[in-house]
């Protein structure tokens, strides 16, 4: 693989989306412009626009041209993918639990909706006892189904240009040799860690640092943070 392709605007929108999505990250952001200004040559690709991808990837690249197919086009997910719920991605449980809505959320760039309804799935996965009272104790985390933490994770990165995620949150923590108090700034957190939804107290953007969602409380220490990111789940996963 070398970053001398795709030929952006010489190449058929075809050869282009098959090249971007073989392409690195690297060159894959300095390659979305392209897609932007081709938008309706993507769009006239019809049912064959996700011919050349998988629905159970963790790779953005296919996430980034849904969601610039659905800004131009709300209706062509629904007509010519399949999709009435929206949910093109595979997003297996072991608890028959449908991430539909979380995708829908995470499509439309609504991350502070998105959010909430990962921190209400978290605590469902848990159990009762944890919805009634709100929150997941740190020592519930290992009874959450690894299938259904790993498509949380998933969802998020396919979704966000793979700038979000617990495993990206994971990834800057051990950058930084698991030091919390160094973890804060970098994804944007107070130093103390956050756990606030009042207005502008948290970015609910694209343009947040990386690793700056989804929210974990940590008014009680960073413990749940700990046991969550050392799930054996996203352990395996990154």
């Amino acid at each position: 693989m070398t970053d001398e392709k795709p030929k952006s605007n010489t190449d058929t929108i075809s050869e282009f989306l098959e090249s971007f999505n073989q392409a690195s990250e690297r060159k894959r952001l300095t390659l979305l412009p392209v897609l932007e200004e081709r938008v309706e040559e993507l769009i006239n690709l019809g049912t064959c626009l996700m011919s050349c991808f998988s629905t159970d990837t963790c790779d953005w690249a296919a996430g980034s041209i849904l969601q610039l197919i659905h800004k131009t086009d709300e209706n062509f997910i629904r007509k010519n993918l399949d999709c009435d719920d929206l949910g093109w991605f595979t997003a297996p449980s072991e608890v028959g639990f449908d991430y539909a809505p979380l995708q829908q959320c995470l499509l439309t760039e609504h991350y502070e909706e998105a959010d909430r309804i990962t921190s209400s799935k978290l605590r469902e996965l848990v159990g009762e006892k944890a919805v009634k009272r709100g929150y997941v104790y740190f020592s519930e985390v290992e009874s959450i189904p690894g299938t259904d933490l790993a498509t949380l994770d998933r969802l998020w990165i396919i979704y966000s240009k793979g700038k979000f995620g617990f495993t990206v949150q994971a990834r800057i923590l051990d950058s930084l040799d698991g030091r919390y108090d160094k973890l804060w700034p970098r994804i944007g957190w107070k130093k103390d860690g956050i756990w606030t939804r009042y207005p502008k107290a948290f970015n609910w953007s694209i343009d947040a640092p990386n690793g700056h969602m989804p929210l974990v409380n940590q008014l009680r220490g960073v413990r749940l943070m700990d046991s969550l990111l050392n799930h054996p789940a996203l352990l395996a996963r990154r």
